[in-house]
């Protein structure tokens, strides 16, 4: 049994005895009910943290994986990331000469080819097929398209051209068509996203 005895300063002490020893009755009663209510609070949690993640369709589109084994030299082939237009082109030798002919500091979005491809395969051009002035598609990778007077793309809606490396050349868009990220998985497979 616990004794209280009174100290120096007034203030009363408990004293333990035999039957006081270790963890009270109470101690542990509160020990147990916050413990239930931390599990209890995360159970309700969990739903709620879990809706957050993104969908199986979503995750789905989050990459998008291209062969390009059959695109020979001069075509392009249209693809769809993230709901919107990609644009693939293998480059011909005289494209990859006109793009690095161009003075880059001419240019209203400086950047060379080398920095819009990657290395060891600079001949295959990724760009997003959407325009940078009001999001038009251009006009140039399906075959039989205008590609505009430098022999990219072209957007018909404003006018605006783009060159074999897609920067823009001529009309009301500000910057090049954007390069997505991408690798390759194999020298015949781009993994886009």
């Amino acid at each position: 049994m616990a004794t209280t005895t009174g100290n120096a300063e007034g203030h009363d002490a408990t004293v333990d005895g035999p039957e006081n020893d270790g963890v009270r009755r109470r101690d542990f009663i509160n020990i147990a009910a916050v413990s239930a209510a931390g599990v209890g609070g995360l159970l309700t949690l969990l739903p709620l943290i879990s809706q957050m993640a993104p969908s199986a369709d979503v995750l789905a589109e989050s990459t998008t994986e291209l062969d390009i084994s059959t695109l020979e030299a001069g075509q392009s082939i249209k693809a769809v990331f993230r709901k919107q237009p990609v644009f693939v082109r293998h480059l011909t030798q005289r494209e990859i000469d006109e793009a690095n002919a161009v003075n880059v500091s001419s240019l209203r979005d400086p950047a060379t080819l080398q920095e819009r491809t990657l290395e060891g395969h600079e001949n295959i051009l990724v760009v997003m097929g959407v325009c940078t002035h009001l999001g038009c598609v251009p006009l140039g990778a399906a075959e039989g398209e205008p590609k505009g007077e430098f022999d990219g793309y072209f957007c018909p809606c404003h006018g605006s051209s783009y060159d074999t490396a897609a920067r823009i050349r001529k009309g009301p868009a500000p910057l090049n068509l954007e390069v997505p990220p991408y690798e390759f998985s194999t020298d015949t497979t781009i993994v886009i996203g």
